[in-house]
């Protein structure tokens, strides 16, 4: 199956509940997410609402605004990783804010996309988190990693890393914290992609976070990249 096949497998397979407070956007984003083979679960137009459906319909990825009346949407993104670890939430907002990225990835949100961001963008972040992957934009993984590495640096991280991982491991993690995707650090350590997301797996086992961006913002707050 070829890439784009196997994501447009993906995506239509996975059932996604909509988050926006705004009607218009959000009816215009389920016309478009539909016409691409992507099952609607359910809307909603508050974080609080989000949460109450989370529970009932057990979405597979939610496509989430941030700010909204009511609830945050870093608070519901927080309610719906305690509540529903296997729902996964992709932010798509207007806002690229260091402060806002940060406490999404944070809060445990797998994606986050801008709202100028295409069609074909989004349904590959939706894609990605349907595997329990991420996607973050460079520009905004670069964003969230300057942030971290502004603030002190957490030796207990460190400890555990080292403890915890093999040295493969922490070559694959340090390449995750400096932007690599799974072809390119399949390319640099000569491996499958296959035993990349192997290794990613067994770090996100270990270190007991969600994803890779996660990961990645572990890996600079620990000062080991």
């Amino acid at each position: 199956m070829s890439e784009s096949a196997q994501t447009k497998s993906e995506t239509a397979s996975a059932r996604v509940l909509l988050v926006d407070d705004h009607d218009l956007f959000r009816t215009g984003l389920r016309n478009l997410l539909e016409e691409r083979g992507v099952q609607i679960a359910g809307e909603a137009g508050q974080g609080d609402d989000a949460v109450r459906l989370v529970r009932e319909v057990a979405p597979d990825v939610v496509v989430m605004d941030l700010h909204m009346p009511g609830m945050s949407g870093i608070e519901a993104i927080r309610q719906i990783a305690s509540i529903a670890p296997l729902t996964r939430v992709l932010v798509l907002t207007i806002s690229d804010q260091d402060e806002d990225v940060l406490h999404a990835i944070l809060a445990g949100a797998c994606g986050y996309l801008l709202k100028d961001s295409s069609v074909d963008e989004l349904i590959r972040g939706i894609s990605a988190a349907a595997i329990g992957e991420s996607l973050v934009s460079p520009a905004i993984a670069g964003k969230v990693l300057q942030q971290v590495r502004a603030t002190a640096g957490s030796p207990e991280a460190e400890e555990t890393i080292r403890a915890e991982l093999s040295e493969r491991e922490l070559d694959v993690l340090k390449l995750i914290a400096s932007g690599k995707d799974n072809a390119m650090i399949a390319g640099e350590l000569h491996i499958s992609p296959k035993t990349v997301k192997n290794h990613i797996s067994n770090i996100l086992m270990k270190l007991q976070i969600e994803n890779r961006i996660q990961a990645a913002v572990y890996a600079v707050r620990s000062g080991i990249v």
